[in-house]
Formats: structure tokens, sequence, C-alpha cells
């Protein structure tokens, strides 16, 4: 199988669940997996035997799976874990949209396996896909606190001018998300990471 031929049957938006989480730093992945859901027409709804919100739809004629688990993020995995098994999801078949402390807000960066840069959800996720850590990654930019108090900082809102760069990075993810599709994995990658906000 060509590398650059994409297979995604699972995207994955990390998060926290509660409304005192709703748009925070660390909700961001599942911020733009609503906003995919309203994309592709496809409907959110509770899944208890999957630990989280779970939908489907097409991209580009493809059938993918959508899911937002709703474990808190330390325990992502147990939903991914449960929804790829159910359904034999390979981990390479696996795309997860997450926030970034590494990279700027707005700035993105698409990549297949690597690190998990200290992000308890990447971490959890390996965990139930039996440690593999060959699955695709939407590092989403939230920027470093200017303290050392990280979790306020992921657990807090961006300012207005932070989220109007996060708005305006959302619009390429979701154009690059579907060019996986039609146009393969290189090109997306292009896209996405090359993208920079005003």
């Amino acid at each position: 199988m060509s590398k650059d031929i994409c297979q995604i049957r699972l995207i994955v938006g990390l998060g926290n669940v509660g409304s005192e989480y709703d748009h925070t730093r660390h909700n961001i992945g599942y911020d733009l997996l609503t906003k995919l859901c309203d994309k592709f027409s496809v409907t959110l709804s509770p899944e208890a035997k999957f630990s989280g919100l779970t939908g489907r739809g097409k991209i580009a004629g493809s059938e993918v799976r959508f899911i937002f688990p709703t474990t808190y993020m330390n325990e992502s995995g147990r939903a991914v874990g449960a929804l790829a098994t159910f359904f034999k999801i390979k981990p390479e078949e696996i795309l997860v949209l997450h926030d970034d402390l590494d990279l700027e807000p707005g700035f993105m960066k698409l990549k297949f396996a690597g690190g998990l840069a200290g992000h308890n959800g990447l971490r959890s996720i390996t965990k139930c896909l039996a440690n593999s850590q060959n699955y695709y990654r939407l590092r989403l930019g939230i920027g470093k606190p200017p303290s050392k108090d990280v979790i306020s900082w992921v657990l807090g809102r961006p300012n207005s001018a932070d989220q109007n760069k996060i708005d305006d990075a959302y619009q390429t993810a979701m154009i690059g998300i579907e060019k996986l599709f039609t146009e393969g994995v290189s090109k997306a990658t292009a896209l996405i990471n090359g993208f920079k906000p005003n």
C-alpha cells in the first residue's frame, strides 16, 4: 500500500467533557471535530459501549467514524480502543485531533506516528492500541503558558486574538483533512503544515 494513500476510518477529537471545559485550549481537538461533523453532516450521539459521542459519515465517498471520548482526557484511549476493536480499525487508520503546547496558536502539524510530547490523551490512546504509536495526529497549536501553570493554561480559554488565529486554522484543517481522502497524505500535509495564521 502506498504510504500516500489515506485510509482513515476513525477521526478522534480530544477534550474534556462538561460545559466548564467548552472551548478551552485543551478542547481544541473536540472543537475541530464538531466543525468537521457539521461540514460532513454527521450527528454525534452518546454510545455507552464506546464511552463517547460517536457518529458516522462520508468524506469523499469513504465511510468514516467520529468519536469524542467522554472519559476525560487522560482516559481517552478507553473510548478509542473500544471502538477500534469493535470495528476492526487499525492504528494507521486513525486520525487524532489534539492540542499542542509546542505550536503557537493557529499553527498546525499533521504527522504520522512519533512521540507523545507529554500529552495524556495520546498516552492513553497509545496504551489502548496495544502500545502502537502508528496513528495520524493533527497537532493544533495553543502556545506555551506565560507562567509555569500549564494546567490553568490548557483549561483556560484563548484570548480573542488567539481564538481568531485558531478559527482560521480550523478552516484550513478541514480542507486539509478532506484532501487526505482526495489527494493523499503529502498534499494534505503540505497544506496543513504550511498554514500560517494572519
